[in-house]
C-alpha cells in the first residue's frame, strides 16, 4: 500500500500543472483571437484593403472556435455565432440573407414547445400541489410588478431621449408621408377579451400564449377540484408530458447558435451597416438608457428582494441572449421556463407568470416607446412642452398595458398615440431603418423582466429555493453541466 503513494504523489502535481496549462492556453487563444478580429475592424475603419480586413476578422473567429468548443456554453456560443453572422452579413450580404430559413426552422420548432409545455407545467402545479388559493395572489403581484417596472421604464425612457435630444436635427423623407395610415391601439375591453380563448386549437395554433396559460388556468382549477384517486392518472401523464417538453427543450436549444447566427447575418445582409449611420445617436441613447434602468431600477429590486444578482445574472443570460438574437420573446420562453425553475422558481408560479408577461410585461418595450415617440417629435420639428411629455407619457401608461402578445404591437401603440399628439407619420417611419437593433435591446429586456417577475414573486410568496444551483428537478443539472453559463 505504501508503494502507491510516491506514484500517487508524482503524478498528482503533473495532472495538476496539465489542468493549469490548460485554461491557460484557452485564456491566451482567446486573447489571441479578440486582438486579430478588433485589428481587421480596425483595418476597415481606416479603409485597408477589404480582403486584408476581413482576412484578420475571420482569422480571429477561427482562433476562438477551440475556446468555445472547451466553454460547452450556449451562452459562449450564441454571442460567437451572432458576431459570425454579422461579419457574413458584412462580407456575403446576399449568401447571409439566404440563412434567414435556419432562424425560421427555430421558431417553428419552440412554437412547437410553448402550448405543451405551459398547458403541462401549470395544470400539473396547479393540480398536483394544491395551489388554488395561491393563484389569485401570484396573479396580482405579477401585475403589479409588470405596472411599476413598465411605468418607471417610460419615464426613463422620456428622460433619455430628452437628454441626449438624438431626434433634433434628423432629415424626414418626404417620400415615406404616406408610407402607413394611422394606426388605433385596442381599447381595453379588446385587451380583456383576447386574453379568453373561443377555441383552444386556434389559440394554440395562432400562439396566443396568454389563451393557453389561461385555458390551463381554469383546466387546472377544475382538475384540483375532483376527488385525488380521480384526477392523479391524468395528473401523472401532464406531468410525464412536461418533463418530455423540457427534455425537448434541450434538444431544440443546441440549434439556438445556428438561428442566432442566422437572424444577424439576415439583419446586417438585408439592411447594411452604412444605413444606421443617420441613427446612430438613436440607439446608442436606447441601450444607454436600458444599461441604466438595469442599474437603477432591476438591479435595486433584486436586492430589495433579497435575490442573489450573480446567480439571477447566471440564469437569465442564455435566454435573453436568444431573444436578443432573434428578436422574439417567445424564442426564449421554453429556455427561460427551464433556467427559473432550475434557479429554485416554482413550476407552477414560472408557468403562470412567464406566460402572463409576454401579455403584460412591456419591460423593455416601455422604454422604447416614449423614447420613440419624443424622438419623432425632435424629428419633425416639434417643442413638445414638459406638460405636454407628460400627457404622452400618462397615454403611453395606458396604452401599452396587455397587447405585449400583439404581433409588431410596439408599431401599433406608437402609431395610435403619434396621430393622438399630431406628430407626422414620416418621423415613425423613420424608425424603422434601425427597429431590428433596437429590438434586439427591447426583446432581451423584456424575457430579463419576465424571468424577474417569477423570482419576485416566488420571493414574495416565500416560495423560492435558495440552494445554490440546485433546482426542484433533476434534469435541470443535466443542462448546467453540458449548456451551462460556463462558469
Amino acid at each position: 500500500m505504501n508503494s502507491n503513494l510516491p506514484h500517487e504523489t508524482a503524478t498528482a502535481p503533473g495532472k495538476a500543472g496539465s489542468a493549469r496549462a490548460f485554461p491557460w492556453a484557452l485564456r491566451a487563444l482567446a486573447a489571441a483571437a479578440l486582438v486579430l478580429f478588433a485589428a481587421g475592424v480596425v483595418a476597415s475603419a481606416l479603409h485597408f484593403r477589404a480582403d486584408v480586413a476581413a482576412f484578420f476578422r475571420w482569422t480571429g473567429l477561427a482562433l476562438f472556435v477551440p475556446v468555445a468548443v472547451q466553454r460547452r456554453s450556449l451562452l459562449v456560443w450564441t454571442f460567437f455565432a451572432m458576431i459570425a453572422g454579422a461579419e457574413l452579413g458584412v462580407d456575403a450580404p446576399h449568401f447571409a440573407v439566404q440563412t434567414r430559413f435556419l432562424g425560421d426552422i427555430f421558431l417553428r420548432l419552440i412554437r412547437m414547445i410553448v402550448a405543451p409545455l405551459i398547458f403541462g407545467g401549470l395544470v400539473t402545479g396547479i393540480a398536483g400541489h394544491g395551489e388554488l388559493r395561491g393563484v389569485g395572489r401570484v396573479a396580482l403581484k405579477a401585475l403589479i410588478f409588470f405596472e411599476v417596472v413598465t411605468t418607471l421604464g417610460i419615464f426613463l425612457g422620456a428622460i433619455a431621449i430628452n437628454l441626449s435630444g438624438a431626434g433634433w436635427g434628423v432629415a424626414l423623407p418626404a417620400a415615406a408621408q404616406a408610407a402607413a395610415a394611422p394606426t388605433h391601439a385596442p381599447g381595453w375591453q379588446d385587451v380583456v377579451l383576447n386574453a379568453f380563448p373561443e377555441n383552444i386549437a386556434q389559440a394554440v395554433a395562432q400562439n396566443q400564449v396568454l389563451q393557453v396559460a389561461v385555458f390551463a388556468l381554469l383546466f387546472g382549477v377544475a382538475l384540483a377540484m375532483l376527488p385525488a384517486p380521480r384526477r392523479a392518472p391524468l395528473v401523472s401523464v401532464l406531468q410525464s408530458l412536461t418533463d418530455v417538453m423540457f427534455r425537448m427543450t434541450k434538444i431544440v436549444m443546441l440549434m439556438a447558435p445556428v438561428a442566432a447566427g442566422a437572424a444577424l447575418a439576415y439583419a446586417v445582409g438585408s439592411m447594411g451597416l452604412l444605413t444606421l449611420v443617420p441613427l446612430a445617436k438613436l440607439v446608442g441613447t436606447y441601450y444607454a438608457a436600458l444599461g441604466c434602468f438595469v442599474l437603477l431600477v432591476l438591479t435595486p429590486i433584486l436586492l430589495l428582494a433579497r435575490i442573489p444578482v450573480g446567480r439571477f445574472c447566471a440564469a437569465v443570460g442564455e435566454p435573453a441572449a436568444i431573444g436578443f438574437a432573434t428578436t422574439t420573446s417567445e424564442a426564449a420562453l421554453p429556455l427561460a421556463m427551464e433556467r427559473m425553475e432550475e434557479f429554485g422558481v416554482p413550476r407552477w408560479i414560472v408557468s403562470f407568470v412567464i406566460p402572463t408577461g409576454y401579455s403584460f410585461n412591456m419591460t423593455g418595450s416601455s422604454l422604447y416607446l416614449s423614447m420613440a415617440a419624443i424622438f419623432a417629435a425632435q424629428a419633425a420639428g416639434m417643442h413638445l412642452s414638459v406638460g405636454e411629455q407628460l400627457m404622452m407619457v400618462f397615454t403611453l401608461m395606458l396604452t401599452s398595458k396587455g397587447v405585449a402578445g400583439v404581433p409588431r404591437s410596439v408599431l401599433v401603440i406608437l402609431m395610435g398615440t403619434a396621430a393622438s399628439f399630431h406628430i407626422p407619420t414620416t418621423a415613425i417611419m423613420l424608425l424603422l431603418g434601425v427597429d431590428t437593433l433596437l429590438d434586439m435591446g427591447r426583446t432581451a429586456m423584456n424575457v430579463i423582466g419576465n424571468c424577474m417577475a417569477s423570482a419576485v414573486v416566488a420571493q414574495w410568496e416565500g416560495e423560492l429555493v435558495k440552494t445554490g444551483n440546485e433546482g426542484p428537478r433533476d434534469q435541470g443539472n443535466e443542462t448546467a453541466g453540458t449548456w451551462g453559463t460556463g462558469s
